[in-house]
């Protein structure tokens, strides 16, 4: 049986190979939200910004009493537009702002799901991240044959149910690698 190749790569983990070291990049684990001829947007789950979840309702005037959620970390999703917030989710949901990435995986941009999800009535699981990663057309192709990421199609529980340390592990694990093993150099044969 022969297979084929996706020719997008969109809900798929990228996972940064020892040698990128480049930060926000470095040990990075990225969602892929969008991959085309014309480029890729992704988010970084696994990159700790300074804030708290409760930080930024505070900030958009919204009281979350669920002091759990209030203390959930804000990622950096990447550095592009840092000042710009994405909800990652695995629901759908009937928000006003978000783009279904493939059946598992959504993104909402707009306020009225952080306003339910103060309340207790937004996604059971959800992640806030601050930015993104973008990729101009035939960039991120550059840097796969260059060995900068491995991939493999993205998997809630390293997301929702891995800490936070050891997500850059547990996606490599998906792929049969213990990056511990890898080598900081590529090569081609």
């Amino acid at each position: 049986m022969v297979t084929t190749a996706p020719n997008t790569l969109t809900g798929h983990f990228l996972i940064a190979m020892p040698n990128l070291a480049d930060p926000p990049f470095s040990r990075g684990v990225a969602l892929l939200c969008q991959h085309d001829e014309d480029g890729a947007v992704g988010l970084l789950v696994n990159q700790l910004s300074e804030y708290r979840l409760g930080d930024v309702l505070a900030q958009m005037k919204l009281e979350c009493m669920d002091s759990e959620l209030a203390d959930s970390p804000v990622l950096i999703g990447g550095p592009v537009q840092q000042e710009r917030g994405f909800v990652l989710h695995h629901e759908p949901g009937d928000w006003e702002s978000s783009y279904r990435i493939n059946p598992d995986w959504s993104v909402t941009t707009s306020r009225d799901i952080l306003v339910a999800m103060a309340a207790g009535e937004g996604p059971r699981q959800a992640v806030m991240v601050l930015g993104y990663a973008g990729w101009d057309a035939g960039q991120l192709e550059q840097e796969l044959m260059a060995n900068a990421w491995l991939t493999t199609e993205a998997c809630g529980r390293v997301v929702f149910d891995t800490p936070l340390e050891e997500r850059w592990s547990a996606a490599a694990g998906l792929v049969g690698v213990d990056p511990r093993q890898l080598s900081g150099y590529a090569g081609h044969a």
